[in-house]
């Protein structure tokens, strides 16, 4: 795996950003714009589960980023079974409905396999890491 020293590096980010970007195309127009409440709460979750791997990034811990992933693919659970309603109202077509749906499946499951990844190695975060001895900064 290679190495990710920011957010922005994590593949399920760049994937929920693509996912979230998607959203807001498909409902800001028509009656899919008027219907307030499936329309924020769609927008809500996709933003949701690339904000909560953002967030659970920068916790450092091992322990937090895993709770915030995993937050971030029950969101992305979420934005699929909205779609539903979204495609049986007749605001989105199948074709959208099957291409947002396999967006926000790759989102979760790439998400799982992160959780996967970070349960199965030694990776423990930042806040973990041990700063140099005093004496190693006088070496250099």
């Amino acid at each position: 795996m290679a190495t990710i020293e920011r957010f922005e590096d994590i593949e399920a980010w760049k994937r929920a950003r693509q996912l979230t970007r998607k959203v807001y195309a498909v409902s800001r127009d028509g009656a899919f714009s008027r219907d307030f409440g499936l329309k924020d709460q769609m927008r809500r979750a996709s933003v949701s589960s690339m904000s909560n791997i953002a967030e659970g990034f920068e916790r450092d811990g091992t322990g937090e980023f895993i709770h915030f992933l995993t937050i971030a693919k029950g969101s992305s659970g979420e934005v699929r079974w909205q779609l539903y309603v979204a495609l049986d109202e007749g605001y989105i077509t199948q074709e959208q409905f099957e291409d947002l749906y396999r967006d926000a499946e790759t989102v979760s499951r790439m998400t799982a396999g992160f959780i996967g990844y970070l349960q199965r190695t030694q990776w423990r975060g930042n806040k973990f890491r041990q700063s140099p001895p005093p004496e190693a900064e006088l070496e250099t």
